[in-house]
């Protein structure tokens, strides 16, 4: 923790334990700050308009959940399953002597394993370093700012924030446009839906940041059904199989191209590209020769991209396309160029990939679109899978 030093323990915050469980509503030892009328208070600042996916704040923490975490146990009253498909979000920001830290991306997000190769998310989790905490719809009680720390494995204590102390610690809740101090135990706090909380180590702020965001497009109602052997696009486009530059029967990536695939692991993921507002058909027989297969592969026109290899591997978007043999960059996708939006979605839970796209994984049941040139997309296409989910 260079950088960040413990400069005492008296806080202003009645002591409470690490870990959620419970809820209680943010106005239980609540302040309001609304008008601004106390002399020591922050008001609000004007909404920073944020696209969904960007970093918010310095890289300190890495991401993923801690060891003492979620890493797919019951947390905390929480379990860790299959993506749902109704999700909505809170806001976490987090500040220490005036600097404000970014939120760790995939808190909450467990890796595939032989045994698990769906892997599997936590009913809160970050998807990026946005600040965001992803959050499936309580069925019953709320979700608790401690049941989020007790995922990512930090503490969460009136002398300990994630490892950052300081004194005074003051958090900030905005619901709706109005900001109240919140001064009572930080693991019983309500995580709002579409509110944002701000807590302060050290030096507080005179200002309290909010944001308005640009989310991703709507899902369509529809679903597009995929089938074995069809296809998904308006428009052919790429000859079938690999590039002259592309997989011929050596590794790519350190990926075999074997005469049978060993199917330890096996899913499968669904790529679409949008080029100036037509849906370009994915062709057949990428990485699929007649003397081998490579572990990514496409058997039809639908977009699938089936992953069968002997064990788990990171296999990632940029992997697929040097076995394609075509360029993957920002401004070039398969050799269309312009401004490339991507979008993901994991059952449901859909956001802007702001990151490296080569970099962008390639897990069990993953939509990614990508969007060359414009019209930006008005829907993402969700998708009735052939295959067993």
């Amino acid at each position: 923790m260079s950088g960040f030093l413990a400069i005492g323990a008296a806080l202003a915050l009645a002591g409470c334990g690490g870990g959620g469980g419970g809820g209680s509503s943010p106005a239980a030892g609540a302040t309001s700050n609304a008008g601004g009328s106390a002399s020591a208070a922050p008001t609000l600042a004007a909404a920073t308009s944020v696209v969904d996916g960007a970093t918010l704040g310095s890289e300190y923490w890495a991401a993923g959940s801690t060891s003492t975490g979620g890493q797919g146990k019951n947390i905390d009253g929480t379990v860790c399953a299959t993506a749902g498909k109704n999700y909505t979000y809170t806001h976490l920001s987090i500040y220490m002597n005036g600097k404000q830290l970014a939120v760790p991306a995939n808190i909450g997000v467990v890796q595939p394993t032989l045994a698990a190769p769906k892997g599997c998310m936590y009913p809160l989790n970050t998807v990026d370093e946005s600040g965001k905490i992803r959050m499936l719809e309580p069925s019953n009680a709320p979700y608790t700012l401690g049941q989020f720390f007790a995922i990512w494995g930090q503490p969460l204590t009136s002398t300990n924030v994630a490892g950052l102390q300081g004194s005074p610690v003051t958090v900030y809740v905005n619901d709706g446009g109005t900001l109240t101090q919140y001064t009572g135990c930080l693991c019983t706090l309500t995580l709002p839906i579409h509110g944002e909380i701000t807590i302060m180590v050290g030096t507080p702020l005179t200002q309290i940041p909010t944001y308005t965001w640009t989310d991703p497009p709507p899902f369509d109602p529809n679903p597009i059904t995929l089938s074995y052997g069809g296809t998904v696009g308006t428009t052919p486009y790429w000859p079938d199989g690999d590039t002259a530059t592309g997989g011929a029967g050596a590794s790519i990536d350190g990926l075999a191209c074997t005469p049978s695939t060993a199917s330890n692991y096996h899913v499968h993921a669904h790529l679409a590209i949008v080029y100036n507002g037509q849906w370009l058909q994915l062709p057949e027989h990428i990485g699929l020769l007649s003397q081998c297969t490579y572990e990514m592969h496409t058997h039809d026109h639908t977009g699938i991209i089936h992953i069968e290899a002997p064990d788990v591997n990171n296999y990632t978007l940029g992997d697929f396309f040097d076995i394609w043999g075509q360029p993957l960059t920002s401004t070039n996708v398969a050799g269309l160029t312009g401004d490339v939006v991507a979008y993901v979605n994991d059952n449901g839970e859909a956001r802007r990939y702001m990151g490296d796209l080569r970099a962008l994984p390639l897990v069990s049941l993953r939509d990614v679109t990508l969007q060359v040139g414009t019209p930006a997309v008005s829907t993402l296409a969700t998708y009735s899978w052939y295959e067993p989910q």
